[in-house]
């Protein structure tokens, strides 16, 4: 499979097609538990107590991330636009990266989009690049799974 992340100086670009509506997509952009569950990729895990989501302009997104060495990483973020369901900004003040993700209907799923701008220069690795198409990979399981959930019958 190519690597659908692309590194170009100091922008990172990724585009990802998911069989899920738009709605759902950005559930699980906006909901603690479900970043938890798909934010480290394959690389790291992300303790579901570690994130909290202020979803409004001004507000924060924050989680820790455990690489496989057991090194922490906290990261916070600062959501400088939100339009629902189709565009989050988000800024990440310490380092000036800001993170430019849209989800736009595609037929019957969503073509989701994230651009990372300003990324410092220890970002700017074929690591990181590999990194995010984890995530989105992960991400892609993660969809999947709510969206079979949604379609079992109750009983």
């Amino acid at each position: 499979m190519t690597n659908p992340a692309t590194l170009d100086g100091d922008q990172l670009i990724a585009t990802r097609y998911l069989d899920a509506e738009p709605a759902l997509v950005w559930e699980v952009f906006t909901t603690p538990e479900h970043l938890a569950a798909f934010w480290g990729g394959d690389h790291a895990t992300v303790p579901p107590e570690s994130v909290a989501v202020d979803l409004r302009v001004g507000g924060t997104f924050e989680l820790e991330t455990v690489g496989a060495d057991g090194r922490r990483n906290p990261l916070r973020f600062r959501y400088e636009a939100i339009e629902a369901p189709s565009r989050l900004v988000l800024a990440e003040q310490r380092t000036g990266l800001t993170t430019e993700i849209t989800f736009r209907s595609t037929g019957s799923g969503t073509t989701l989009v994230v651009h990372q701008r300003r990324l410092p220069p220890e970002l700017r690795t074929d690591q990181a690049r590999t990194g995010l198409a984890g995530v989105l990979a992960r991400l892609s399981v993660v969809v999947s799974e709510l969206k079979n959930n949604e379609r079992r019958p109750t009983t």
